[in-house]
């Protein structure tokens, strides 16, 4: 994986992935994906993706050129604790269930994100969340949490957290705009979870919209396709 410094800006960096530290307490690993023919004077949407239970960072930002390799800039984080690692001995990881890692999380997320904007052309309204698997129970909590923050949240096979869930508060969600995708034979997380979620979201005035694939709980690619046309959709429609 490709590093990049500040002042390697003035040459237009290429597509690809690159590596960085989050300027925490504790430095956290920051992976980035830029798009090919990086424009700097265009301001990009931000895919943020959180990995399942058992992945990395580095394993879920693969999912970023399938997504698209033209229309987003896309980083991802690593969970919050230690998972199994794989048989070859790679590092896994995964987030905390009760919510407790949530205000180390948030600062995590939020500090990433400025220090991408503060690095490459990001559109401030055009954030998004995407959470893979276990990913979205965290992704559901910070955008649930910071309506105002993020332009839309994605939930791809991942549930709404059943434990210390959100409050959801219409006001500050107005704007939020929420897809969900679900494999219809997913028994990780059933289709039945995914579609009380939409109700909720729905009920409380969301913007959502859900649609299933004939899958389990391994990601399909026509999500990601679907994915991308909603993100554009969405940008026609602010842009109209």
């Amino acid at each position: 994986m490709a590093h990049i410094g500040v002042r390697e800006q003035a040459i237009r960096p290429a597509e690809g992935f690159y590596s960085f530290d989050v300027r925490t307490p504790r430095p956290q690993p920051l992976h980035t994906f830029l798009p090919m023919g990086y424009e700097p004077n265009y301001p990009y949407p931000l895919v943020v993706f959180l990995h399942g239970h058992g992945s990395n960072e580095e394993r879920v930002l693969r999912l970023a050129p399938r997504l698209s390799r033209r229309n987003f800039i896309s980083i991802s984080l690593r969970g919050s604790q230690s998972a199994d690692p794989r048989p070859d001995g790679t590092p896994t990881y995964c987030w905390s269930h009760d919510g407790h890692s949530d205000a180390m999380v948030e600062d995590y997320v939020f500090r990433a994100i400025e220090q991408t904007r503060r690095q490459f052309h990001v559109h401030s309204e055009r954030i998004y969340l995407a959470g893979i698997c276990e990913g979205a129970s965290q992704a559901y909590r910070l955008a649930l949490n910071h309506g105002d923050s993020f332009g839309g949240l994605i939930s791809l096979n991942g549930q709404m957290p059943r434990l210390n869930r959100p409050l959801l508060r219409p006001q500050s969600l107005r704007h939020m705009r929420v897809f969900i995708g679900h494999g219809i034979a997913n028994s990780v997380v059933p289709l039945s979870m995914a579609k009380e979620d939409h109700r909720l979201l729905y009920a409380a005035g969301l913007n959502v919209r859900m649609r299933t694939y004939a899958c389990t709980h391994k990601l399909h690619q026509e999500m990601l396709n679907d994915v991308n046309a909603w993100i554009i959709d969405n940008i026609h429609r602010d842009d109209a």
